[in-house]
């Protein structure tokens, strides 16, 4: 059934530096997978990360080397079964690898679409609106080039929601730089942070109380992945949103953090979850516990960020919009016809399967050797 897998490795600079608690990045490799089937179609999936392994425990590399050692020759056994009973003999098989899995989920999601000329989105239980609202992140460090770029944003009317990036600095400096840039903008926009889990409790307490009097409108990950109960606390503490990003590795997580009320809202990763099935998982037990939902990024590509907004479109409450703006940091397109953003949002694209068509001369091009 199927007659190759396999994995690109794209490197392409991005328009600026983009620095977190975690990483400074000024290129992003795309972790791009292509699987084609023995009657001729071709999906795609991606399993992009952030920072090498400064962020998580799968790289480039690592995913590149585990799908052709492992997953190729297992899916390459396979015959004439649907994408369950697929994704099923690859859970018992491989361990962990969520994001080489969330690759290979959405290129085997892909062509099943195509096949049934539907969008993604409708193999996943339809969608509920058109286009996703995006906000930008602002990670340049410095506060004139944030606030400057910030107003850009919102006078094109790209982005009218803004993300800081902060963790890297002493809280107090941190408070000051976020407050300088809502102050600026005016009430009328919305300011949230990142800390990227890099405070400690205390550091949180001080951090979030300062923010949340000057306006602030959400935090979050302030803590480390594994201290769920500084996240309980803190969610209970504070009138403002806390937020749970890395401490979501999937379902199982996500109930965890439900039960604990360790979060006001979750943070919805594909790739972070494991797979497009699996987001859904964590958007239904968030809806089913009364927390909010946002849709998270791996700062991906457009493979990865229209995968994200085909499963992002299907959730019936998304009050913190989306942080689908990865493409628009990159300097080198590689779609034909990029993705649509207008007036503040990402636009699904309505053709069957992904709905995107790719440069593979672009590609080939941007490859690592």
């Amino acid at each position: 059934m199927y007659k190759s897998i396999e994995t690109l490795l794209v490197e392409i600079p991005t328009i600026r530096p983009h620095k977190m608690a975690v990483a400074t990045m000024q290129t992003q490799t795309l972790v791009l997978v292509k699987v084609t089937t023995e009657d001729g179609f071709i999906g795609w999936g991606e399993a992009t990360t952030i920072g090498g392994l400064g962020y998580g425990e799968e790289s480039p590399e690592s995913v590149k080397t585990n799908i052709e050692t492992y997953f190729t020759p297992l899916l390459k056994s396979l015959k004439n079964l649907n994408i369950a009973q697929t994704l099923q003999i690859i859970k018992r098989n491989i361990n962990g690898n969520r994001f080489a899995k969330c690759a290979i989920q959405t290129a085997l999601f892909d062509i099943q679409a195509q096949r049934l000329n539907l969008p993604l989105s409708e193999l996943l239980g339809g969608r509920l609106r058109d286009s996703v609202p995006v906000l930008w992140v602002l990670a340049s460090g410095n506060t004139e080039k944030d606030i400057a770029e910030a107003q850009k944003m919102v006078e094109i009317k790209r982005h009218n929601i803004f993300k800081l990036k902060i963790g890297s600095r002493p809280v107090h400096e941190d408070v000051e730089h976020v407050l300088a840039i809502k102050q600026a903008l005016g009430a009328d926009v919305s300011i949230r942070v990142d800390v990227n889990r890099a405070w400690s409790e205390l550091d949180a307490i001080k951090g979030i109380q300062a923010l949340q009097d000057g306006g602030i409108d959400l935090i979050e990950q302030p803590c480390a992945i594994e201290n769920i109960d500084a996240m309980e606390r803190l969610t209970h503490r504070f009138d403002i949103a806390i937020m749970a990003d890395e401490s979501l590795m999937g379902p199982d997580s996500a109930y965890r953090l439900a039960k604990k009320n360790a979060a006001s809202v979750f943070a919805v990763k594909i790739a972070q979850s494991g797979g497009l099935i699996e987001g859904c998982e964590v958007g239904t037990v968030a809806k089913l516990a009364g927390i909010d939902l946002y849709g998270g990024t791996m700062l991906e590509g457009p493979v990865g960020t229209i995968a994200s907004a085909h499963v992002f479109s299907t959730f019936h409450n998304l009050a913190y919009g989306t942080e689908l703006f990865g493409p628009l940091l990159l300097t080198e397109e590689i779609l034909k016809t990029p993705l649509q953003y207008q007036n503040f949002e990402l636009v699904l694209p309505t053709t069957s399967g992904l709905g995107i068509e790719l440069d593979l001369d672009k590609i080939d091009r941007l490859r690592r050797q």
